[in-house]
């Protein structure tokens, strides 16, 4: 699966949580950490917990390994790593803070209107 295919399937997996202010930076060129980073956050420690069980689901049925999953216990900041694609969930605070959206402001935004639409 190429990393496009695997970006739409993290993207459809946790908006079908209804995860919040979805955003995918594409970071070729930016980052030599992965091709895409998808950004959202949940409203509570259930939802971010959610979302990120309900990724790392999705993209094992369709055989994609997850090559690190961090901060699920916590629930603050869920880092889920499938390689090109990395998922940050965050809890809805902790996304205001660390704002990565502008951290990684010179990364263009990808368009995720015929992904969720």
């Amino acid at each position: 699966m190429n990393e496009s295919n695997t970006l739409s399937l993290a993207v459809k997996a946790i908006d079908d949580k209804r995860a919040e202010n979805i955003v995918a930076l594409n970071m070729k060129g930016v980052s030599l950490i992965a091709d895409y980073f998808v950004i959202c956050h949940g409203n509570s420690d259930k939802q971010v917990q959610a979302i990120a069980y309900e990724l790392k689901k999705v993209v094992q049925e369709e055989g994609i390994e997850i090559k690190r999953l961090e901060g699920f216990d916590q629930a603050r900041w869920v880092l889920v790593d499938l390689g090109d694609v990395v998922v940050h969930v965050f809890h809805k605070d902790e996304r205001v803070y660390y704002n990565l959206e502008k951290l990684w402001g010179d990364a263009p935004t990808v368009e995720l209107e015929g992904v969720l639409g």
